[in-house]
């Protein structure tokens, strides 16, 4: 065959491939055999492989995986991906339609249309397509950022490399749930086995092993699928709503859910919750729920975004699944904040094909409410089913020999006095010198996400504990080379990547010095808000409750717990001997009273003075909120070139629309 036939035979054969893994993958509807896809797929790689300057990188060959990456680079997501909250009773469903009603002006009595979808327990990602190309896929993350795992996702065959339309998007972002079908992953259990490996708890722990493989190739040999159900950032196409956006993507390639369906008003959820929950054991893979959304896109927008989730979605869980053991012992534990648990050591059960051998109690009011003891038997549930809990006791099975664990009266770590503040259900240890609660402190304090003290990790910090060097997190900025010389196996060239890596530490954001200090209910963003806020640390503990309150998304038991840490003396000692030994966070101006505030401002297009993130931490630099998408209550859209949907939505609903060099004299007015 000569290279213009060959040119020719290859793409049609791309074409038919491409179109029986639509017809498999999408509409489930299967027209030849797989023994005949084989050969069309055979023939094509050995016309490939014999010219090989005709393969594509869109080609169905492209899915065998490529050579190993080193580590994943990391993509912002232009839209974040928010989480969502969840719902466990009617009542909860009932409570969303009224606060959706009532946030939109609509009466009780007017049926809202939701779209529901089946929750499917896997790996959220999203598919960057631009020109109808596949370009990028990544990882949910924090939902900002992601891992670029497009390599792994192009192995997934239910993903088109390519959309199946004449006229595709310029960009369009596709939202989705990877997941392992239960068959192929107790096929693939069974061969880890025989191998030798252990097996993957579930089939959500396998799909996400599977995708964060650094040799694609692995990713290949793992029979992974997807399912579409949100779009990200649209340039080139408006879709109105859920259904029309879920009624189109099959017609490009993209897989959504066969169960999905459009329904009038909450009883019409109800319904659908319902049979779902029947159909639940007869489906071919793993749902933990529903997600139940409101259909509209401009309803959507209207009723925007909370801190992590939207106004105008919820999940509603399924009941966990549950099993009967007997606690054959209570053992209370300490955590790093100083609250002692109680954990019930279970006879091993397994609980939705997990062993289970330990339970959380929560605290001792929980205990004493179920009315739990030592020997008895209870029903055990994996709440979300993932963490395991005791949902009841089986009284029916008591023989007369069950104790009580009552609240102990000394730390069970450091033999500190153990209390119970008023209005917590908490016991707590005070002893400022427990070893459990540094160990956890130090933990924190030195990780990634807080003051990234490089190599410092538990092996390590357990010997700073033991050879009475630290008794705080202060301790780590006066270690001295001798100090790390006295650990087992310690060289002089790992003491001084130790100091040094202490030492960098000094000089990281304020944002990660907050997080550090494991203030109770302050994590990642809310630290950032902090920082941007406050500016300094000497700022910040002399807020006021009222001062805090101020704060964008700072509510009134984040600002209580803030208040309690910088009121405490030794917390203050403890910052204090830091900053005598040289640590100073990154300090920015304060934030409250900016130019910006109570300004919300969105950026579309191609930005060429800053990017998205730069753009962003100069609005919220002065006191602005950055949105992702445009509403009534969009103060400014700031567009670049070939802005898209945004600019369009922005002149609908008449909101300023103003160029990069605008923005800028805004600033610097």
């Amino acid at each position: 065959m000569d290279k213009q036939a060959a040119e020719q035979r290859i793409k049609n054969l791309r074409e038919e491939i491409n179109r029986h893994n639509h017809l498999y993958y999408v509409l489930d509807r299967p027209e030849i055999t797989d023994a005949e896809y084989d050969l069309l797929f055979l023939e094509l790689a050995r016309l490939e492989k014999e010219f090989p300057d005709l393969v594509t990188p869109d080609s169905p060959t492209q899915r065998i995986g490529a050579a190993p990456l080193e580590k994943f680079a990391q993509v912002t997501h232009r839209i974040p991906m928010l989480s969502l909250e969840n719902a466990f009773t009617d009542g909860d469903m009932r409570d969303f339609d009224e606060r959706v009603k009532r946030f939109l002006g609509i009466a009780a009595a007017q049926e809202i249309e939701y779209v529901c979808e089946p929750k499917m327990d896997g790996v959220a990602v999203e598919l960057v397509y631009e020109g109808g190309k596949l370009a990028v896929g990544s990882t949910r993350g924090d939902g900002f950022v992601g891992e670029d795992v497009t390599q792994n996702l192009k192995t997934v065959r239910a993903i088109p490399l390519r959309l199946t339309t004449d006229n595709p998007p310029r960009l369009l972002e596709v939202r989705g749930e990877v997941y392992l079908p239960l068959a192929p992953f107790q096929r693939l259990n069974s061969e880890r086995e025989e191998a030798g490996e252990p097996p993957f708890a579930n089939p959500r722990n396998a799909a996400a092993g599977s995708l964060r493989q650094l040799d694609s190739r692995i990713t290949a040999r793992r029979p992974l699928s997807i399912f579409c159900y949100a779009p990200g950032e649209v340039d080139g196409y408006g879709f109105t709503s859920q259904s029309d956006f879920l009624d189109t993507i099959p017609r490009w390639g993209l897989p959504t859910n066969p169960h999905i369906r459009k329904v009038s008003g909450i009883g019409g959820v109800l319904a659908y919750y319902r049979e779902m929950t029947e159909a639940r054991e007869t489906l071919p893979y793993e749902i933990d729920g529903v997600v139940v959304k409101v259909d509209s896109f401009a309803l959507q927008r209207e009723l925007g975004e909370k801190s992590r989730s939207p106004r105008w979605a919820i999940a509603y869980k399924f009941p966990p699944r549950q099993a009967i053991t007997i606690i054959e012992d209570i053992v209370p534990s300490v955590g790093r904040t100083g609250v002692i648990t109680p954990t019930a050591h279970l006879r091993p059960v397994e609980v939705s094909g997990v062993m289970v051998a330990r339970a959380t109690l929560h605290n001792w009011e929980e205990m004493e409410r179920k009315d739990i003891r030592i020997g008895d038997t209870v029903v055990v549930e994996r709440a979300g089913d993932v963490i395991p809990a005791v949902v009841k006791v089986v009284t029916e099975k008591r023989t007369g020999g069950e104790k009580p664990l009552p609240i102990p009266g000394k730390c069970p770590e450091c033999g500190s006095e153990v209390v119970k503040i008023p209005g917590e259900v908490a016991v707590r240890c005070m002893g400022l010198s427990c070893p459990a609660q540094i160990r956890e402190t130090i933990i924190h304090f030195a990780s990634r996400d807080a003051m990234d003290i490089e190599g410092l990790g538990e092996k390590y910090i357990e010997q700073l504990l033991r050879l009475g060097l630290v008794k705080n997190v202060a301790d780590l900025y006066y270690l001295e080379r001798s100090d790390f010389m006295r650990f087992e196996r310690m060289g002089d060239k790992l003491a001084e990547n130790l100091l040094s890596a202490i030492e960098r530490s000094k000089h990281k954001e304020l944002s990660r010095f907050i997080y550090a200090l494991g203030i109770r209910h302050v994590g990642e963003h809310t630290a950032k808000l902090l920082a941007s806020a406050f500016g300094s640390i000497e700022n910040l503990e002399k807020a006021t409750e009222e001062e805090l309150l101020s704060i964008r998304e700072i509510g009134p038991q984040v600002a209580q717990s803030i208040r309690t840490f910088f009121h405490n003396r030794q917390n203050i000692e403890v910052i204090e001997r830091m900053l005598r030994a040289g640590v100073t966070p990154s300090v920015e101006e304060k934030k409250v009273g900016g130019r910006f505030t109570g300004k919300t401002f969105v950026f579309t297009g191609a930005l060429t003075r800053f990017t998205r993130d730069e753009a962003k931490r100069l609005v919220e630099n002065e006191g602005g909120h950055a949105a992702g998408s445009v509403s009534k209550k969009t103060d400014f859209v700031v567009a670049g070139a070939e802005a898209g949907s945004k600019l369009d939505k922005a002149r609908e609903l008449g909101v300023r629309v103003i160029t990069e060099e605008e923005f800028l004299e805004m600033l610097e007015s």
